[in-house]
């Protein structure tokens, strides 16, 4: 690869117009980095784009090298995608503008976003984009996957709210894809992931909304079953505006955590709501009556603040692993399941997080996104989170397990964003009955299967495609 590495910089020199940091540039030692650390990768060349322009050189140069290429926004990918081992990485972090249309409640953004630069520029005029929940994740990856967050329910998956993608593919061309124009491109890369091409430009929709209600609680051990059971009881009626999500955890060791339930499991309850302020106070009311509930916040906050919370929680350079899945119902045996887990639980920042799909995001049709099917509407995401190799095993194996146990009662299916690296077999279950038509989308774009750095769709005339190690 060094040797393709070399001919690939050799051809990019004096045309490029932004950055390539080579693997023995000083620079490159921080410029390689991606998020999550157990998926650190070392690539050769990183191409560090200036423009569109940049990016089409960059994938035209290293398509005909035969160089293996990642392509890399906020680097956020919990697989690692955003990197890859010995070759070209194309950085779009240069790439950030932001075009809002108050009038229109339309919005234009190029393919480096991060969450923070969009929110930032949205909020200006009192607007929303659905997204995630951490600021420094990449919009693009995010939105390309699907796009889950605090807004879901509302306003429906960050792929729902797109009208228009601007994407370099695998031979170079600069693509425009919509309803109107390459509506079968359309339809992929709302939840298809990067297997079609590198997204320089977003068209979306935008909502009204600048602050909200949120309440917050832990629920000690002992009645962390009865609020689950609450919980799935509740949700299929819950309004729109409302997005209850839970997490089973390890109490925090800091912050206004009573001393006595640090370190303990505890069920982390969060209420965001979008409606009228005093009815948001009696949900919290009612909900907060459901078993004991220590450390209660509720607060009027900014939508800018609530889309900071996280950030902290899942900070560079840590090791994240998970697994998910999706479950019409939580029946009793997987409440008791994930209850049980707690108990060997291996490092104080790992949860099993639970969220309700509904609200708009469900009144989307299957066959309207490669997302595809949202009938099952409770979604959990086992997330290991932990600080050091020599723990890899007992984070990696701790959610096996529990995966493992909890998958006899899930629903075939699983939301690309919150899958692992070493989850390719379960692409094609991601995308179950619109696996031909992906299929077929893929092979007429990126025949040679150019990008395979993500959850990977294999071209039907390319079913041997290259290792992505």
């Amino acid at each position: 690869m060094t040797i393709l590495i070399d001919e690939l910089f050799g051809a990019l020199r004096g045309k490029f117009q932004g950055e390539l940091i080579h693997a023995s540039d000083p620079e490159f030692a921080e410029a390689h980095k991606i998020w999550n650390a157990m998926a650190q990768r070392t690539p050769g060349l990183i191409a560090r784009c200036a423009d569109v322009a940049d990016v089409q050189l960059a994938v035209r140069s290293a398509a005909k090298a035969g160089v293996l290429t990642a392509v890399r926004c906020g680097g956020h990918s919990v697989a690692g995608f955003s990197s890859c081992e010995g070759g070209l990485v194309i950085d779009l972090s240069r790439l950030r503008q932001v075009e809002v249309n108050e009038g229109s409640r339309r919005a234009k953004f190029a393919g480096g976003c991060l969450l923070g630069t969009v929110d930032s520029a949205t909020q200006k005029a009192g607007l929303v984009f659905p997204a995630g929940v951490v600021s420094h994740t990449g919009v693009g990856g995010l939105v390309l996957g699907g796009g889950t967050g605090w807004l879901t329910r509302m306003f429906g998956l960050s792929c729902d709210n797109v009208e228009g993608f601007t994407l370099v593919t695998a031979d170079g061309s600069l693509v425009h894809a919509g309803e109107r124009e390459n509506a079968d491109l359309f339809w992929a890369l709302r939840g298809g992931g990067g297997n079609f091409g590198v997204v320089t430009e977003f068209e979306v929709r935008l909502h009204p909304l600048t602050s909200l209600f949120l309440a917050t609680s832990f629920c000690i051990e002992e009645d962390i079953f009865c609020v689950l059971q609450e919980w799935r009881k509740f949700m299929p009626g819950a309004p729109d505006e409302l997005k209850w999500n839970l997490s089973l955890r390890l109490a925090p060791l800091a912050g206004n955590v009573p001393a006595e339930i640090r370190g303990k499991p505890v069920l982390s309850v969060s209420l965001a709501w979008y409606g009228d302020s005093a009815e948001g106070h009696r949900l919290a009311d009612r909900i907060f009556s459901i078993g004991k509930h220590v450390a209660i916040t509720r607060d009027e906050i900014s939508f800018l603040n609530l889309q900071t919370l996280a950030d902290t929680d899942f900070p560079h350079g840590r090791r994240y692993y998970t697994k998910s899945g999706y479950f019409m119902n939580l029946d009793d045996r997987t409440i008791q399941v994930m209850v049980e887990s707690l108990a060997s639980i291996p490092s104080l920042n790992t949860q099993i997080e639970l969220a309700y799909l509904g609200g708009a995001a469900s009144r989307v049709s299957a066959a309207e996104t490669a997302f595809g099917d949202r009938s099952a509407p409770f979604i959990v995401n086992l997330l290991a989170d932990w600080s050091g190799a020599a723990e890899d095993a007992e984070n990696i194996a701790w959610v096996r397990k529990v995966f493992n146990s909890l998958r006899p009662a899930m629903k075939p299916g699983v939301y690309v964003n919150f899958m692992s690296g070493d989850e390719q077999d379960r692409v094609h279950e991601a995308y179950h009955e619109r696996w031909e038509r992906m299929v077929k989308v893929k092979t007429h774009y990126d025949p040679e299967n150019f990008f395979r750095m993500n959850q990977n769709v294999l071209p039907s005339n390319n079913p041997a495609a290259n290792s992505t190690d």
